[in-house]
């Protein structure tokens, strides 16, 4: 555990760019996934097991490819085509989800979609923890992690107006989320004019060792979690099913990521502060705590309050999990090991996502949430015994 974050400093000027990149992008993503589930369900006559499929192989997709591009970001002339292809390749697969014929057509445009994230992640987050110094490090992916889900809080809300007040269908604004990631296909050209060179990098900081000293069995841990959690798609459909309206749910959503906004920077600051480990241990209790809560909701209005809570387990997991990965090994591999991690638990959420689904479309929703919150109860007290 360090002993203190260290004076007030501010966040190198990349990782305020590169949070400005992902505001962009996720408003436009996050028009098109809320959306989804009622595409799927509805229009295109998918189920339960579908949308589980949908975001274990979307996650399985960008994960056999996180590996290879994050040992491609540890070549520098690499890293800046790497981010804005996976950008753009994913600015235009999104609209063309909303003239899709078959529940399957989106399953792969979803995965085309997760691809360019797989190709642009290792080597974007490589760049974030090369810019910032270890005792900023947490609070520098808080805040990249911040203006993301920021992003989501407009596309939602840009999504539920669309539908409310300009009357259009959700294939329609689907199609419109095309000019957010267009513009964030610019800014990202813009941001990544200048990179800092390997060189300037050691010469800084030539390593930095992992508080944690099982750091090997946290990183499993870490990847069970994956495993265990559910897929946010089913979470969207369990507050169908409890009956909150379909023109609901991108304000509930955009809700989620308000939470998610206003927790992000603080789970970075309690990452520097008390380690990576303490605070992901923290968020797999609350995310515990909320699948039983979910459960055992017998309404819309409950499921909502646990949906919202929901919001926290982000912020005291991903800048975290992060934080720890780039203090691993050398600081010349990070990209390798952004890509490795990526890629662990995009793979472990596919059969996760399967088997909830299958539960879900089977035994129940009831039987899914427990079971998921039961696993992630185990990790937790695993973690905390963790020195």
């Amino acid at each position: 555990m360090s002993s203190s974050a260290g004076p007030r400093r501010s966040l190198p000027a990349v990782v305020k760019q590169l949070g400005a990149v992902s505001l962009f992008n996720d408003f436009a993503s996050e028009m098109v996934y809320p959306l989804l589930p009622a595409l799927i369900t509805t229009r295109l006559g998918g189920g339960a097991v579908a949308l589980g499929a949908l975001d274990g192989i979307a996650e399985f997709v960008a994960a056999a490819f996180k590996a290879g591009s994050g040992w491609l970001a540890e070549r520098p002339r690499w890293r800046k085509p790497l981010i804005v292809g996976g950008y753009a390749l994913a600015a235009v697969a999104r609209p063309v989800m909303g003239v899709a014929g078959a529940a399957w057509h989106i399953v792969a445009l979803r995965a085309t979609d997760r691809f360019g994230k797989g190709v642009r992640t290792p080597p974007r987050d490589a760049i974030i923890a090369d810019a910032s110094p270890g005792d900023l490090r947490g609070r520098a992916f808080g805040f990249h992690r911040a203006m993301d889900h920021a992003g989501a809080v407009v596309g939602p809300l840009v999504a539920w107006a669309l539908l409310t007040f300009a009357n259009r269908t959700p294939s329609q604004v689907v199609r419109w989320s095309i000019v957010p990631g267009i513009v964030a296909v610019l800014v990202v050209i813009w941001a990544l004019k200048r990179l800092p060179r390997p060189a300037e990098v050691d010469a800084a900081e030539p390593s930095q060792a992992p508080q944690v000293r099982s750091s090997v069995a946290l990183f499993g841990l870490i990847v069970a979690f994956a495993f265990a959690r559910f897929p946010e798609t089913l979470l969207l459909l369990r507050l169908q099913d409890l009956g909150v309206a379909v023109a609901l749910v991108p304000i509930l959503w955009a809700a989620l990521h308000v939470v998610r906004t206003i927790a992000s920077y603080p789970g970075g600051w309690l990452s520097d502060v008390a380690g990576p480990r303490s605070s992901m241990v923290t968020g797999w209790f609350i995310y515990a705590v909320v699948c039983f809560g979910m459960a055992t909701a017998g309404s819309g209005t409950v499921a909502v309050a646990w949906f919202l809570l929901y919001g926290l387990v982000a912020a005291a997991t991903e800048s975290p999990e992060r934080a720890f990965v780039a203090a691993l090994g050398r600081v010349a591999q990070r990209g390798r090991r952004f890509g490795i991690y990526h890629a662990a638990i995009g793979l472990a959420a596919l059969p996760g996502a399967l088997l909830l689904g299958a539960l879900y479309a089977g035994p129940g929703a009831e039987w899914a949430f427990a079971l998921s919150g039961t696993l992630v109860v185990g990790l937790g007290l695993i973690g905390a015994r963790l020195k």
